[in-house]
């Protein structure tokens, strides 16, 4: 957490993009939501939010991707005040002040850019508040607002089980050289999970026999410098989610094809429900040789050259 500049500002937080590395479809539960494993890390790019002691506007917005926020309403159903007002029903007393979202995410796409700005909330005002990052109220008031903050949270890579609460230790992969790409193309989540056809109570049947289980110990995932063994275990994954995603928005399909025949590119998936892609790729002069063909052909297209990994966020 770096302290930010100007008069009433206490401090900002960075909100990196959050990123499906793999997503395995568990079961539908009996309550209509979906158990899920997954692998999550994140990347160098993402939003930042700056926490302003005297300001009496609860968010101001900033940023490329701003105009998204205001168009879909920035008020009471931005997950940032979301965050302000499901902490306070647990801690009362917290500091009084509003907050700059400087946003560069697209929003909804699929990797978490309202989850990763509430969780930079709930550090800021528990911060001001001089509570420590693990308070029980703190982890509770993230597992209410939704179910991908309780990783932005914790902020580190890690596998994420159930609806979201449930996370696995701390995990070290190597830096990759990625790029992030989104079509601009809105991909409802409920629509997605619905394209699974699974009735509430049915468990989801993966492609083949093998035992596909994401272990939480960090002693059974490959060293943190065996960047060969990443992704041979990265590739012996998979995302649920792309066929119904793509099934919605073909251009998904496309994007990652795409990003797939770009030399030096070790794998390219589809993140969370979509719309977003990631590739790694073996250094960064490919990975920048991909973004200039990338930009070249979808010039319309979010795309961003970053690290994923690393303790990139």
């Amino acid at each position: 957490m770096a302290e930010a500049e100007g008069r009433g500002v206490q401090a900002s937080a960075f909100a990196p993009a959050k990123i499906n590395l793999i997503l395995h479809v568990r079961a539908r539960r009996a309550d209509g939501y979906h158990d899920l494993e997954s692998l999550v890390s994140f990347a160098a790019t993402g939003d930042r939010l700056t926490f302003v002691a005297d300001s009496d506007q609860s968010l101001q917005l900033t940023g490329p991707m701003a105009s998204a926020l205001i168009d879909g309403g920035s008020g009471a159903g931005n997950l940032v005040t979301r965050a302000r007002a499901v902490l306070h029903r647990h801690l009362p007393d917290l500091p009084a002040g509003g907050f700059i979202l400087d946003k560069h995410l697209p929003v909804a796409s699929g990797i978490g850019g309202g989850s990763a700005d509430a969780a930079a909330a709930l550090r800021l005002l528990a911060d001001g508040a001089g509570i420590f990052p693990d308070h029980p109220a703190l982890l509770r008031a993230a597992a209410e607002i939704g179910a991908d903050v309780p990783v932005c949270l914790a902020g580190r890579s890690r596998v994420m089980y159930g609806t979201g609460a449930d996370l696995g230790p701390p995990l070290t992969l190597p830096a990759f050289p990625a790029l992030l790409a989104n079509p601009g193309i809105a991909v409802p989540t409920p629509e997605v999970f619905r394209g699974l056809a699974l009735a509430p109570g049915a468990r989801f049947t993966p492609p083949g026999d093998m035992d596909d289980a994401l272990p939480a110990e960090p002693e059974a995932w490959p060293g943190a410098h065996d960047r060969a063994g990443w992704i041979a275990r990265l590739k012996a994954g998979r995302n649920d989610l792309a066929g119904p995603a793509e099934a919605i928005a073909p251009a998904i399909a496309v994007l990652r094809e795409t990003l797939a025949a770009c030399p030096g590119c070790l794998l390219a998936r589809m993140s969370g429900s979509g719309a977003t892609v990631f590739a790694l790729f073996a250094d960064d002069a490919t990975r920048d040789a991909a973004a200039a063909q990338l930009h070249a052909r979808y010039p319309e297209y979010w795309i961003a050259a970053t690290v994923i990994g690393g303790d990139a966020g």
